[in-house]
């Protein structure tokens, strides 16, 4: 496995890395805890993030956007633009600028600086035909992908992973320890830092994502190694 790097300078590589793995991890330890497929399993946003760049970059773009659909579906903003990025370029898809500038426009939602340039340019590049076409195309792209449906999903995924691996309703962690390999061994980890609440809270999740996103956009991070993904977990189906 190889370090990713976090780079500002286009979306692709500013979207290489979950912001949970860069800037956003305080220590050395959240960013073992986070690149761990232990977290990750409970956090299909960014699962399937990494799952879509690691395809992208081998130019297995029919894969890629298999899983940035399933990030995208959870509330996942960089996915949808790099959907938008695909589309609009025609990478590995037809060319279609006014489906990637409405991807691009659900990656803006939450107003992040870079996606938000990349719309307003979409957008201004884009004929009558492709402007009236995108308007078209938004309201049936929002009911499936826009945060009012997507955060939903991602919060309800948050709650049972976390439900399930404390074996608690009501979510506490006592005193459990959480085993996590890493590239060179294991690494045992005190669950009240696993399961802070900023990583399951849906609106201090978001929070966090958001002020990353939006505060730290520049510059190149390294982030470590991604242990192995591996397969879609259980109740998780294919997109359509």
């Amino acid at each position: 496995m190889r370090p990713i790097l976090l780079s500002c300078a286009i979306l692709l590589s500013l979207a290489a890395a979950p912001m949970a793995l860069a800037q956003t991890a305080d220590d050395a330890g959240e960013r073992r805890i986070m690149s761990s497929a232990a977290f990750l399993s409970g956090h299909p946003d960014l699962r399937y993030r990494l799952s879509g760049l690691a395809n992208f970059r081998k130019g297995h773009y029919d894969e890629a956007m298999i899983h940035f659909r399933r990030a995208a579906r959870h509330s996942d903003k960089p996915s949808q633009g790099m959907i938008g990025e695909m589309y609009w370029e025609g990478t590995g898809v037809a060319q279609d600028k006014a489906l990637g500038y409405v991807w691009m426009d659900l990656a803006a939602e939450r107003a992040y600086p870079l996606m938000l340039a990349k719309r307003e340019r979409y957008w201004n590049e884009l004929d009558a035909e492709g402007r009236a076409r995108a308007l078209e195309i938004g309201p049936r792209l929002y009911a499936e992908y826009g945060d009012e449906v997507a955060k939903v999903r991602l919060e309800r995924e948050l709650r049972f992973a976390k439900r399930n691996t404390t074996g608690s309703r009501v979510g506490s962690v006592g005193a459990l320890t959480i085993v996590i390999p890493t590239p060179s061994g294991t690494e045992v980890v005190d669950g009240s830092a696993f399961y802070d609440e900023k990583f399951w809270d849906i609106d201090q999740y978001t929070q966090w994502q958001d002020t990353d996103w939006k505060q730290h956009a520049e510059g190149t991070v390294d982030v470590g190694e991604i242990t192995d993904l591996g397969e879609p977990m259980p109740g998780e189906g294919e997109e359509e």
